[in-house]
């Protein structure tokens, strides 16, 4: 991901200026990575190394959407909406 993407997915998500670390910039990057590392595994299936930080992504990204649900619902809902993530 290059730094114009990553801040503008950052100024998209932030609550504040400044904000880079809040659960839902984390989710959102965490979200764009994976959706990058998934394209390269449909074209290369046996990258394990890959598929392997990619499992470690989306376990990532899961617990930080468990977080903010148990801490805050409405970011949660208005969050996964956003990002498309359930149906």
């Amino acid at each position: 991901m290059d730094k114009d993407k990553k801040a503008g997915i950052i100024s998209d998500y932030q609550n504040k200026d400044g904000d880079t670390g809040s659960t839902e910039v984390q989710v959102a990057l965490l979200t764009e990575r994976i959706k990058q590392l998934t394209n390269h595994m449909t074209e290369n299936r046996h990258d394990f190394h890959t598929q392997r930080g990619l499992l470690k992504l989306v376990g990532q990204r899961r617990r930080l959407l468990n977080y903010l649900s148990r801490e805050d619902v409405g970011k949660y809902n208005k969050l996964i909406k956003r990002l498309g993530l359930r149906k």
